[in-house]
């Protein structure tokens, strides 16, 4: 995402969750919120990683550069290379970068990331059903499985503190991902149970007292180059002309997010004391596809050469 469109989003998501936005906010916004403490994939993810990949035997390409080499100077277990939406998020709340909590030894009362790079909304075990035999994706990280690591380390190394801001996500766009070569109608039956999961989660955090939350949706994978690669399709027809993005995916990332918005709204009536923003990441990522010129880039509308 580039330095605009995260500025513009970040603007955003601080004017509704109900931070004036001055010339100066990093005091205002400390006293409000004392730490963060996040869960998701890869999006969020600021160093579990490489720790999980290695206890599972699994090369993570995420230990090398170029990753981490435009801010940070070296690997931080970050798939970025440089930061991610939660440290602009922290520096701009005027709190230290989130610690991821399998990489880190200190306390975690300032925050803790539980956040893994290829994390599911659903459990593993649900992608592993023989079909694709030696593969170990989706690890066991899955939402349900960061929210009891959260469960522990709140009991054994965190006091209850009412001043925390809680990222539930990305989730949901490896859940889709993974299930990718079947067909459309039983990815699309996964969506209810995703936000079912997401849903079940926000409830299950407000029960250890949680009051604030930034839910972001999914991406639009069927922009994404690896889908394009790998997913290629034979007709032309399937490209969006103008952007070059799968649009059978995603329509996919739209109906989750619709979704998503609506069980978000059902949890606010429910939960009237509890703060619950929606983090739109779909609109930022597609206004760089449809308008590359807004932000130096050219775009060729070949598609179908492109990606065969």
């Amino acid at each position: 995402m580039s330095k605009l469109l995260c500025t513009v989003w970040l603007l955003l998501l601080l004017v509704n969750l109900g931070w004036p936005v001055r010339a100066s906010p990093a005091l205002s916004f400390r006293r409000r919120y004392g730490s963060i403490f996040s869960f998701g994939n890869s999006y969020t993810d600021t160093g579990n990683n490489p720790v999980v990949f290695a206890d599972n035997g699994v090369f993570d390409p995420v230990t090398r550069l170029p990753y981490g080499s435009k801010f940070f100077g070296r690997p931080t277990g970050r798939c970025s290379n440089g930061r991610l939406i939660i440290d602009f998020i922290a520096q701009r709340l005027g709190l230290p970068l989130v610690p991821p909590s399998l990489a880190h030894n200190g306390s975690f009362r300032r925050g803790a990331n539980f956040a893994v790079g290829a994390a599911t909304a659903l459990d593993a075990a649900r992608f592993h059903d023989g079909s694709n035999p030696g593969n170990q994706f989706p690890l066991n990280t899955s939402l349900g499985v960061q929210l009891e690591w959260f469960r522990v380390a709140q009991a054994f190394a965190m006091p209850h503190c009412p001043r925390w801001l809680f990222i539930l996500g990305e989730f949901g766009v490896n859940d889709y991902n993974f299930s990718f070569g079947k067909s459309m109608d039983e990815i699309k039956s996964l969506v209810p149970d995703v936000i079912s999961a997401i849903s079940m989660a926000i409830e299950r955090l407000i029960t250890h007292g949680a009051k604030s939350f930034l839910v972001p949706g999914t991406v639009p994978s069927g922009c994404i180059p690896q889908i394009l690669h790998y997913f290629a399709k034979d007709d032309p027809a399937e490209y969006n002309s103008t952007t070059c993005c799968l649009d059978v995916y995603n329509r996919l990332g739209m109906q989750h997010n619709l979704l998503l918005q609506e069980a978000l709204e059902k949890l606010r009536d429910r939960y009237p004391g509890v703060t619950i923003v929606y983090g739109d990441l779909f609109g930022p990522m597609m206004e760089r596809v449809e308008s590359p010129a807004k932000f130096g880039k050219r775009l060729t509308t070949e598609c179908f050469r492109m990606f065969r």
